[in-house]
């Protein structure tokens, strides 16, 4: 699925759009993988995405806290982790975090931003969301 954003609002709208079909389906894939360079507009995506989990408290990268979690109240899902790999340095970091037991776990909806970081110990089963920018305000996100 190919979306064209032609500012921040609906790139919002296409994060909690996803979010809504993440919750209806949880037997589905429920790992994100966004990759974009910077201000490319991930980051907004996923406050939408949040939005759409139904998280009220403000989405910022953690960049240097590495990951955010947020508690779900879902009766098929708990948390909603949100990772920036931006300043790791070599995958093993991820893995001392707990990184593979959070993507495992069926009761957790992840998002992972530069995701090509981590790529050995991405899960198989991911939702790739790659951000391309247009314009000054206008982006495009392809959804596989």
């Amino acid at each position: 699925m190919e979306i064209i954003s032609c500012n921040s609002s609906e790139t919002k709208r296409a994060g909690k759009e996803l979010a809504l079909k993440i919750l209806s389906a949880p037997e589905k894939r429920r790992v994100l993988a966004l990759k974009g360079g910077l201000g490319a507009g991930k980051t907004t995506f996923l406050q939408g995405f949040a939005k759409g989990l139904n998280i009220r408290k403000k989405i910022l990268s953690p960049t240097f806290v590495i990951f955010n979690r947020f508690k779900l109240k879902s009766p098929y899902f708990e948390n909603f982790y949100h990772f920036d790999c931006y300043r790791i340095e070599n995958f093993k970091e991820m893995e001392s975090l707990g990184f593979k037991e959070i993507v495992s776990s069926p009761k957790n909806i992840v998002a992972i931003e530069w995701p090509e970081k981590i790529k050995k110990i991405l899960p198989r089963k991911i939702i790739e969301l790659k951000f391309k920018i247009l314009g000054e305000d206008k982006r495009k996100i392809i959804i596989d």
